[in-house]
């Protein structure tokens, strides 16, 4: 899989990275988040799940394949996700808010964009005995924003393989438009069906060492496994949109307070 080679000292994208990820809906930086942010940002996961820091997600709460049935059951009380991350510590105000992000955020999404507080802004966990597979999807499926144009950064807080459940990309599908019977009740693509079966065979694995970041289009389908390892896997998510692109009113979208994020002139 062809990726960015990043590191601190450019400023910016280069003409042909803004490219792929206008062609692909996907861009790996690599080695972006400074070393401090990145272990500091890790040192609250680990503080925030052995307090189980509300607010949290579980495993259970979710129903995805390999989940625990409910909360009273072996497993049940596997956490998924915590919650509202940008209010867990400053080092997650100081990612967002670095120039390293900024300055190649604002290439893509203008000089003044936004983030939103009520969509991703999470840790995600994946624990190694009951996480669960996450099918086929679009992360706009339901967000409700003027346009569908929104960029989700998922950062890298330790590795991120096959192994322990790594992202899987379908490139270029954030271009695409797909029929209703082509997804599931639950708005996952269908892998019944040839035409998706043909263009999952076209996905590639999104694979992350610590501190490497992924930038993705809020319509690129995207999966992934559980966690075969005896390891837990830990990343930070938050999602950003245009100035110009505000939630509905009236919908979870706009439920809570968003982040105006302005670069450097």
């Amino acid at each position: 899989m062809s990726s960015s080679s990043e590191s601190l000292t450019r400023e910016r994208l280069s003409a042909e990275e803004v490219e792929k990820f206008e062609q692909d809906g996907y861009l790996i930086l690599r080695n972006l988040c400074p070393e401090s942010l990145r272990q500091e940002m890790l040192a609250a996961t680990k503080d925030g799940l052995s307090r189980v820091v509300e607010p949290v997600e579980y495993e259970a709460d979710v129903e995805y394949p390999g989940s625990p049935s409910s909360r009273n059951v072996a497993g049940g009380e596997t956490v998924r996700r915590l919650l509202q991350s940008h209010s867990r510590g400053m080092s997650f105000t100081q990612l967002v808010s670095h120039p390293a992000l900024v300055n190649r955020l604002s290439q893509l999404l203008g000089p003044d964009y936004v983030m939103p507080l009520a969509h991703h802004n999470c840790i995600m966990t994946k624990q190694p005995e009951f996480s669960s597979d996450t099918m086929w999807h679009q992360d706009i499926r339901f967000w409700s924003f003027e346009r569908r144009e929104l960029i989700s950064v998922w950062v890298a807080l330790g590795e991120e393989n096959t192994d322990n459940g790594c992202l899987k990309v379908i490139p270029g599908t954030h271009r695409m438009t797909f029929e209703p019977h082509r997804l599931d009740e639950r708005i996952f693509l269908r892998p019944d069906l040839p035409e998706n079966q043909e263009l999952i065979e076209t996905s590639v694995s999104a694979e992350l060492h610590p501190g490497d970041i992924l930038l993705f289009h809020c319509r690129t389908f995207h999966a992934a496994t559980r966690n075969f390892t005896d390891q837990a896997k830990f990343s930070v998510v938050f999602t950003f949109r245009p100035a110009d692109n505000p939630p509905i009113s009236g919908t979870r979208s706009a439920s809570l307070p968003e982040l105006v994020i302005h670069s450097n002139p």
